[in-house]
């Protein structure tokens, strides 16, 4: 076969992988909207590394409300309302992030977050973060935000080898994610920036004073109607 004849071949044969791959993700995506993830990269990664996988997936209902309130007050106070990305937010941080290139400052929001965590790998890459963004327009298009929500407070790491909002509770608190107070959701939520370095217990001066200031946040944003339709009412 001349190289000629080859090319053509090559480029059908890639167009029907790149057409399988597009339809076995959709389906994937579509599947989640109801199922849990069986692992995510990271979880995967962190088992290998030595660093544990501990987590137990819980319904939402099955999820304290200050959990919901919580995390919504420090990581995404916006997430009733945008399509998944806060643009404010992304323009600063590209702003602060050219004045000062020896520190990263992130402006991911809820939803993407759990674009990276349920589908991609941890990392800065231009790649990544593309395909960050398709995945983020397509759980906020295909599931509902208490989905979101919901799939954020169970897979996102809480604390080394610790995943979800579950596995938090029992571990520092000893009882289910159903149970926790308004302070143990705030300092759960205190160590998401870096779980790995900041811990809920023994609490340093900075989870302390986070957990402060998320406690002051809920209830800032408690009283709006947004969140309310999304973390439901107060059992």
């Amino acid at each position: 076969m001349t190289t000629k004849g080859l090319f053509p071949k090559i480029w059908r044969w890639v167009k029907k992988i790149f057409i399988v791959l597009f339809i076995a993700q959709f389906v994937y995506i579509l599947l989640l909207k109801w199922i849990d993830p069986p692992i995510t990269m990271t979880q995967f990664i962190s088992w290998i590394t030595g660093h544990g996988l501990k987590r137990d997936y819980v319904d939402r209902d099955d999820i304290s409300y200050n959990a919901k309130l919580a995390v919504i007050s420090s990581e995404d106070q916006l997430f009733p309302d945008h399509n998944g990305f806060d643009w404010k937010s992304i323009k600063k941080a590209m702003e602060y992030n050219e004045k000062k290139p020896g520190r990263v400052r992130g402006a991911s929001t809820i939803s993407q977050q759990v674009a990276k965590n349920v589908f991609l790998w941890q990392g800065k890459s231009f790649i990544r973060k593309g395909f960050e963004v398709y995945f983020t327009f397509m759980i906020e298009l295909v599931w509902s935000k208490k989905r979101i929500l919901e799939m954020y407070l169970n897979v996102i790491e809480m604390g080394d080898g610790i995943f979800g909002i579950e596995a938090a509770a029992r571990n520092y608190f000893n009882k289910s994610a159903k149970n926790l107070t308004r302070q143990e959701a705030a300092m759960i939520t205190a160590c998401l920036p870096n779980p790995k370095r900041y811990k809920v217990k023994p609490p340093s001066r900075y989870v302390l004073s986070r957990s402060r200031w998320v406690m002051q946040q809920m209830g800032f944003l408690e009283p709006d109607p947004d969140v309310q339709k999304v973390i439901g009412s107060k059992k």
